[in-house]
């Protein structure tokens, strides 16, 4: 069947639809955004419908006397209008021209900072998930630049992980680091806001255009005021553009904010159309609605070689529990999860991650021999500083072991763990900032002194070249603890 761009639709193309296919439907009733038709004994599910006014609509459901169509325009309809099939299904527009630009959920520039544009290609938001085929096993680090996560929680490319915590935790702002750091090694970062407001979007719009990636971004938004239909597809819309890029030999780094409000708008459609609810009203099909879209993430062979699309979806958690149904669903669907504690983040501390509550199921695998250990020797530590700061709650008398933990680990806290947002830590820095603590070089030093040395190294490491090149070449050179040990502290003067 010949292909109509629904977009620029018009009423001739209504005539030649209706000739081409033979077929004609009748709305039959209207509970916006869903529409009851009747006739089309050929639709098929999930394809685009025409209506006579120039509304375009999504087949939601066949019945067996009608079918429910979703209108995914701002066009109204009318009971006894006609409708007619078009035999294709809802495409976006795909092409380089879509790098520093804010697009809709149907692939339309919202901010029309260009006028001209090379589409490459149409992509269908709905794509199946590739097969094993198609699948390699994770191999390669994928580097956050925030020190907590990287050494603490590891993550590969490839990984789906879970970004979840409550309402103003700090989600955000890693995020924009993570997106910062991997534009900065070009990867193409692709934010989908679903159902933000103006304001958060623009902080989104801004950071990027501040931190000069705007040619390795883009941004997939919708906002509360949209149709729940539009606000339904934002992720896929984003997710068939991470794919794009994909193919075109591109690590994709892919963030869909946040996925528990894309829950309550799809249950919003469901209700509508009368589905029956389940557990806390929404639909049964909610768990395949996520886990179809996050199946598309992964590490893949492609035509140009070995690319992945990392993805993080975010959940909001409320006042700490995230034992709720999409939450659990999304934890049981994705390969981790990295927990953001409000009472940490009330405490000061950013990024407000709680280690012992996070979990990446394969990003271990994705270390080097050195990092691995120092994570181990890491976790083990904290694990004491945890039962330690437990014990002193009692109101036990400190002696010098205990006295020497907690200074350890405040250490630790204020070099190592506490990022501003604007701050990048690669990797190779993160590892001798730990080793320079770790090895009491600042034993004689208070916090804030800690933290002005601290400040030196970064940027001793960003602006001088020499200095950079020791410090990859020492770590490179050790593939465990004890030996960069040794060598960090027979070079403790240079580094500091």
């Amino acid at each position: 069947m010949k292909r109509y761009d629904y977009k620029t639709y018009t009423s001739d193309d209504f005539a030649k639809l209706l000739n081409d296919t033979g077929e004609i439907g009748f709305v039959e009733g209207i509970n916006p955004p869903i529409i009851s038709v009747s006739g089309l004994p050929g639709l098929k599910s999930k394809e685009i419908v025409l209506f006579e006014n120039g509304a375009v609509g999504q087949t939601m459901s066949l019945l067996p006397d009608s079918v429910e169509i979703v209108n995914i325009s701002s066009t109204q309809t009318v009971l006894g209008e006609r409708v007619c099939r078009t035999g294709s299904y809802l495409e976006i527009p795909a092409g380089d021209y879509l790098l520093g630009l804010t697009v809709d959920p149907l692939g339309n520039e919202i901010r029309k900072e260009l006028s001209l544009k090379k589409v490459e290609e149409y992509r269908n938001i709905e794509a199946k998930p590739p097969g094993i085929d198609r699948r390699v096993k994770l191999n390669q680090y994928f580097e956050t630049g925030v020190a907590v996560v990287d050494m603490m929680v590891p993550i590969g490319k490839g990984q789906r992980e879970l970004i979840i915590g409550d309402r103003k935790s700090g989600k955000t702002e890693f995020i924009l680091q993570t997106m910062l750091n991997q534009a900065k090694k070009g990867a193409v970062c692709i934010y989908a806001g679903i159902g933000k407001s103006l304001i958060e979007s623009k902080k989104i719009a801004d950071y990027v255009v501040k931190n000069d990636i705007l040619n390795r971004s883009v941004i997939v938004s919708s906002y509360a005021a949209d149709s729940p239909a539009l606000i339904y597809l934002t992720p896929y819309t984003a997710m068939a553009i991470a794919e794009h890029f994909l193919n075109k030999g591109t690590d994709v780094f892919l963030v869909l904010d946040d996925l528990t409000t894309h829950a309550k708008y799809y249950r919003e459609l469901s209700l509508a159309a009368g589905r029956f609810p389940g557990r806390s009203s929404y639909p049964a099909d909610v768990f395949y609605t996520h886990s179809r879209l996050l199946e598309r993430a992964g590490y893949f062979k492609t035509k140009n070689g070995i690319n992945s699309i990392t993805c993080f979806p975010v959940a909001e958690s409320v006042e700490g529990d995230f034992s709720g149904y999409i939450q659990t669903n999304l934890m049981s669907i994705t390969d981790g999860h990295i927990y953001f504690d409000k009472e940490l983040f009330l405490q000061g501390r950013k990024p407000a991650v709680n280690y012992f509550l996070s979990v990446t199921r394969v990003g271990r695998q994705t270390q080097t021999k050195l990092k691995w250990s120092i994570s181990r020797e890491l976790g083990s530590f904290l694990t004491l500083l945890e039962r330690t700061q437990s014990f002193v709650h009692f109101g036990a008398e400190i002696n010098e072991g205990i006295k020497s933990t907690l200074t350890m680990g405040d250490r630790l806290t204020q070099g190592l763990f506490n990022q501003t947002s604007e701050e990048i830590l690669p990797t190779n820095l993160q590892i001798v900032l730990f080793t320079l603590i770790w090895s009491q070089a600042f034993k004689d030093s208070d916090s804030k002194q800690l933290v002005v040395q601290r400040n030196k190294i970064i940027q001793s490491y960003k602006t001088d070249a020499s200095y950079r090149t020791t410090v990859d070449k020492m770590v490179e050179s050790c593939d465990e603890l004890n030996k960069l040990l040794g060598l960090v502290s027979s070079k403790q003067t240079d580094l500091l």
